[in-house]
């Protein structure tokens, strides 16, 4: 028998209850991508809380979102380079 020991707050499986078994983070995967739930101090009554903490594509970075060359041409990276001289 699992328990429901625990609630996601936030995100696509908000107010859902769960067996956390005392995990600190929980990972998800919803529609190939992974969602992440941390473990926080809050009670909802006997439940532990796990807020939403965003999501990632297991497979990593994908092309195009940043790049250090990218970077560097930005405007900050420039002064922040001329500041250093």
């Amino acid at each position: 028998m699992t328990t429901t020991d625990a609630i996601l707050q936030g995100g696509p499986r908000d107010g859902t209850a769960f067996g956390a078994e005392g995990a600190g983070l929980v990972e998800l995967e919803i529609d190939g991508m992974v969602h992440r739930y941390i473990r926080t101090t809050e009670r909802d009554g006997d439940r532990a809380v796990y807020t939403y903490d965003g999501m990632v594509n297991p497979a990593g970075a994908e092309d195009g979102v940043e790049s250090a060359e990218d970077r560097m041409a930005s405007p900050l990276a420039d002064q922040a380079e001329q500041t250093k001289r």
